[in-house]
């Protein structure tokens, strides 16, 4: 199972890290990848100046509520097994 942690601090919040969480999780239902996606959520990962800062593992990457679908195209099904 794939584990997606998106930052929910304070900067990341003014950043629109709830907006990038509900469109995975809309994203992720749509497709039928609930038993297949995990998401969760984390305080501050340390890199607020790049936006919402998520991660596919140990990797990071900046999302905005804009890209979110974009990010889940190029960077998270691919990566589902």
């Amino acid at each position: 199972m794939m584990k997606i942690t998106v930052c929910i601090g304070s900067s990341c919040h003014l950043k629109g890290s709830r907006e990038v969480v509900e469109g995975l999780q809309k994203l992720i239902s749509e497709r039928g990848l609930k038993d297949s996606i995990e998401l969760a959520g984390t305080f501050c990962l340390g890199q607020c100046q790049t936006g919402v800062n998520v991660l596919i593992g140990e990797e990071r990457f900046s999302v905005t509520p804009d890209t979110v679908t974009e990010f889940f195209e190029k960077d998270v099904l691919p990566r589902i097994k």
